[in-house]
């Protein structure tokens, strides 16, 4: 199946073979993002704007690294996760399409 997929899709492996994104790295982001804020305070009490715009620049890059991660994270878990045709849909839906192809095969 690998070998069907590296023929009809390389980049598409490539990308599935790549470094997978590791918890650690989101709840790094959103410590950052907590840093960041404690810091934004503490410029805002002491009147440094330096120290403030410091510590609003490491939120929003604890922000964007959380974010991205997490959202390559649950694609990851969601292809790896997946079971044959359904992929990653809920157990609402993957009951709701069994039922209706029992109904439609009677």
């Amino acid at each position: 199946m690998e070998e069907a997929l590296a023929a009809d899709d390389p980049r598409l492996l490539s990308t599935f073979e790549g470094k997978a994104p590791h918890r650690s790295s989101v709840l790094l982001g959103f410590g950052l993002i907590l840093l960041g804020i404690v810091v934004l305070f503490a410029g805002l009490i002491t009147k440094l704007p330096p120290l403030g715009i410091f510590g609003f620049s490491l939120s929003l890059l604890g922000a964007v690294l959380a974010i991205s991660n997490l959202g390559r994270l649950s694609s990851v878990k969601g292809v790896t996760q997946g079971s044959g045709k359904r992929g990653s849909k809920g157990k609402w839906s993957a009951r709701f399409e069994e039922r209706w192809d029992k109904r439609n095969l009677d």
